[in-house]
């Protein structure tokens, strides 16, 4: 069926990333631009379902600007790439992270499959709009997710027709999706995602489920604790993510209480020793985006020419709800985190830091509203004793063997580390736990023994249970 708008293009062409808060989500900001290509096929319009393949359970929204070419170029200035675009429109670049693992980069998969390039519901003629303030939104279900500005690109719209045309041909109604703001996340069959472009309407994609399942022959889909955590727009792996009863639960409960219930499941060595807290006022919860400090060693550390070290890397790629875990091999000699790059890590949206080394900068974490922990301050930088070396693998923190994607919860008294796979259970039984200790402290203060209250006895249990109703009932 033709394109309602009359859009026929013989190549579509994909920018990976281009807007400015989007790199700094992914942790990296590209020196060039680089591409994807996806078919012709993919071409969709407003109002035509986005059908997610059963067994897949990462369908992405990317809302961005359609550049539609409108004469041909080749070897073009970028001054002269910006006079070939005839139009602008809103478009959706959906993609489903689940078959990413066989496209090797390509995309093919991923991001070619049929009704996958929404563009729409009009055009807008180029030279009615100011091409450097565009502003872009995506809504899912009326709900405002994603917003930003053309004025924030990397790449603007004539240099990629430059780039492009440096090694190709662009034909009349080619299409050049842009590039995606920061947020884009997963959508679920029963979602609507709107992509709003000033002038231009809003491009409605309902979401639905194929009616029938991938026919057996090649790739099937594959999900990873990477792939997911990609998806959700975190650059450290979670294998889980905690649902709401599970969380409340581990802001209630001590790290006591949950070091009592990983030994029960045999694992002893979770609490990381030694480590206090900046502000004892402030609960720790989050996920494990880790840091390996390894010692300095001055002809590696000159070696290291990147633009940003390991640790500034590290920061620019938290992710809302992270931990930053650091092995600093638990040398207290040094600072391995100051107030600037901890603040930096606030505003993206991390729930703590974690160092088993110095804290610098120590006074001004008292008044920061995040939660850190450390072994001592030390107003000396890391140089003296550090160089940071990699990023989000395993580390010995504390003492403590921490995983990305581990669950950490933190308190007055210190910092447990949840494997991820036991969080779940580990937040619903420590909470049990609590209320039993609960009551046993209140009926021990009343003069009672601890005999059959401390672990409380089957012969108590109506007793405990009657208890919890009535303090339930009292809370509502």
């Amino acid at each position: 069926m033709e394109h309602p708008l009359g859009l026929r293009p013989s190549k579509i062409f994909g920018v990976h990333t281009n807007f400015r808060a989007r790199a700094e989500e992914r942790g990296r900001l590209p020196s060039v631009p680089s591409y994807f290509l996806k078919p012709p096929s993919s071409l969709s319009w407003d109002g035509q379902p986005v059908v997610r393949p059963q067994g897949c359970e990462l369908l992405t929204y990317e809302g961005e600007i359609a550049a539609v070419v409108g004469r041909r170029a080749r070897g073009v200035t970028p001054e002269e790439g910006l006079a070939c675009i005839e139009w602008f429109a809103a478009s959706n670049d959906f993609g489903v992270y689940d078959l990413r693992w066989a496209d090797r980069g390509s995309n093919v998969f991923a991001k070619g499959q049929d009704g996958f390039t929404p563009v729409g519901p009009t055009l807008v003629p180029a030279g009615e709009v100011d091409p450097a303030a565009l502003t872009l939104r995506t809504y899912v279900n009326g709900e405002l997710v994603q917003e930003d500005s053309t004025a924030n690109f990397i790449f603007p719209f004539g240099l990629l027709v430059a780039d492009l045309s440096r090694f190709l041909t662009l034909e009349p109604g080619d299409i050049i999706l842009t590039g995606t703001p920061a947020n884009s996340r997963p959508v679920e069959p029963g979602d609507l995602v709107e992509v709003e472009l000033e002038d231009a309407g809003r491009l409605r994609s309902p979401i639905v489920e194929a009616a029938e399942p991938i026919a057996p022959i090649g790739a099937m889909p594959r999900v990873s604790a990477d792939v997911r955590a990609a998806a959700l727009g975190a650059n450290a792996p979670r294998a889980l993510v905690l649902s709401a009863e599970a969380e409340a639960a581990l802001r209630r409960v001590a790290t006591a209480t949950l070091t009592s219930q990983l030994q029960r499941r045999g694992i002893r060595n979770t609490f990381l020793t030694g480590l206090r807290p900046s502000r004892p006022d402030l609960r720790l919860l989050g996920y494990a985006a880790t840091l390996r400090y390894v010692p300095l060693r001055e002809d590696v550390a000159a070696a290291d020419k990147a633009p940003l070290n390991a640790q500034k890397q590290a920061v620019e790629s938290v992710s809302p709800g992270d931990v930053l875990v650091i092995e600093a091999r638990s040398e207290a000699g040094a600072g391995t985190m100051g107030d600037i790059l901890a603040t930096r890590a606030m505003r993206r949206g991390a729930a703590g830091i974690v160092t088993d080394g110095g804290l610098r900068d120590s006074p001004t974490f008292a008044a920061l509203e995040l939660p850190v922990y450390s072994r001592a301050p030390h107003g000396a930088t890391l140089g003296l004793l550090h160089h940071p070396l990699d990023a989000n693998l395993p580390v010995t923190c504390a003492g403590v063997l921490v995983m990305p994607g581990d669950v950490l919860v933190g308190d007055a008294e210190g910092v447990v580390v949840l494997p991820a796979a036991l969080a779940e259970e580990v937040a619903r039984d420590a909470l049990e736990q609590e209320e039993r200790e609960t009551f046993a402290l209140e009926r021990v203060d009343a003069g009672e023994s601890v005999r059959d209250l401390f672990p409380l006895a089957e012969s108590r249990r109506a007793e405990f249970e009657t208890w919890r109703a009535a303090r339930a009932s009292r809370s509502k």
